[in-house]
């Protein structure tokens, strides 16, 4: 990130450059080692009610199934309790993954949301499945259902419009017009997005390697799609980073390194459970590089440094909104992440 040929590589225009470019949070509802899920979920709350009446733009959620670490695999039900707690702030799922669900039953989760906390509520979308080939079963889902992906999209749009599918209407949901966002980490995601005159937000926080490709492809290829309001779509650009902000920046570089240690124990367990010294051990072979790679549109530093990491990454990336994914397991240094990058004090 010191690197001049960094896309994180700051320039001294840039931090004011970053104040007109709007942040959001991508929340995972991390559980620590040995934690209460139910403290997890209240720790997501602190930081949501801190984003709401601190200028962020949105909070989203993700979609993880069979993951220790991670509790927000029903996003729509941690939706409706987080826009209970705040007033502002939008919230949505970033994102649900579609080809686990039906589009009616996605269509009257979020329309219900919709209803409840009018002009609050986002849909992003991704067609991956959430988890492994044993998640896939339990759900009751083949990977095959991710080749309807596209025609999912289209029939949620027909809901949330009104216009139904094949005469049945989503109620609630018709008429509420709940935005949706194409999510992606490749082509595929990007040319979905363009061919229906979507926003599309890229995942450049954990796989980086299609960003400018991906980008390119969206802006050439994007065809606009009429708006309720008579108008027609935009094309919006939203990329992801992860963010660790710290007024010491060896504290904040420690909280990278283990961040970096956590990835490959995670990635590379090899049927079993990596010891923090072996996990060590492969940071500099292939392996590490690869974590490496993942991090590469990682911001890491005092707020002061992270702020022009940001706004270099929003240029490179062509980003209209960045969504910040904070990545410290210590949870005072990941609060204190949203706290010295919120966009008002």
């Amino acid at each position: 990130m010191t690197d001049s040929s960094s896309p994180l590589s700051a320039s001294p225009l840039s931090a004011s450059a970053l104040a007109a470019i709007p942040l959001s949070l991508l929340d995972l509802a991390q559980v620590e080692p040995g934690e209460p899920v139910a403290h997890a979920l209240r720790h997501s709350t602190e930081l949501a009610t801190y984003a709401d009446s601190h200028g962020y733009e949105r909070i989203w959620y993700a979609e993880h199934h069979n993951m220790a670490t991670i509790a927000s695999s029903a996003p729509a039900v941690l939706i409706a309790h987080i826009a209970a707690h705040t007033s502002r702030i939008r919230l949505g799922a970033g994102g649900v993954m579609l080809p686990n669900h039906s589009p009616l039953a996605i269509a009257e989760q979020y329309g219900t949301l919709a209803e409840l906390h009018p002009g609050r509520i986002d849909l992003g979308l991704g067609r991956a499945p959430g988890g492994d080939q044993a998640v896939l079963h339990a759900l009751r889902r083949t990977h095959a259902a991710s080749e309807q992906f596209p025609r999912d999209v289209v029939e949620l749009l027909r809901y949330f419009s009104g216009v139904g599918v094949d005469g049945v209407q989503a109620v609630p949901g018709r008429g509420t017009d709940v935005p949706l966002y194409i999510l992606g980490s490749s082509l595929f995601g990007a040319q979905l997005a363009a061919a229906v005159g979507l926003p599309y937000a890229f995942a450049s926080h954990f796989a980086p390697q299609a960003l400018e490709q991906a980008v390119d492809t969206y802006l050439r290829d994007f065809r606009p799609a009429a708006l309720p309001d008579g108008g027609e779509t935009e094309p919006y650009v939203m990329a992801a980073a992860a963010v660790i902000a710290d007024d010491d920046a060896g504290r904040a570089a420690d909280e990278f390194h283990k961040a970096k240690v956590g990835r490959i124990k995670h990635l590379f367990n090899r049927g079993r459970n990596l010891t923090d010294a072996e996990a060590e051990m492969l940071l500099d072979s292939p392996q590490g590089g690869h974590v490496n790679e993942m991090l590469r549109y990682a911001a890491v530093g005092t707020p002061a440094q992270v702020r022009d990491q940001l706004a270099s990454f929003a240029r490179h990336a062509r980003a209209d909104e960045l969504i910040l994914a904070p990545l410290a397991g210590d949870r005072d240094v990941s609060l204190g992440t949203v706290k010295h990058l919120a966009p008002t004090p």
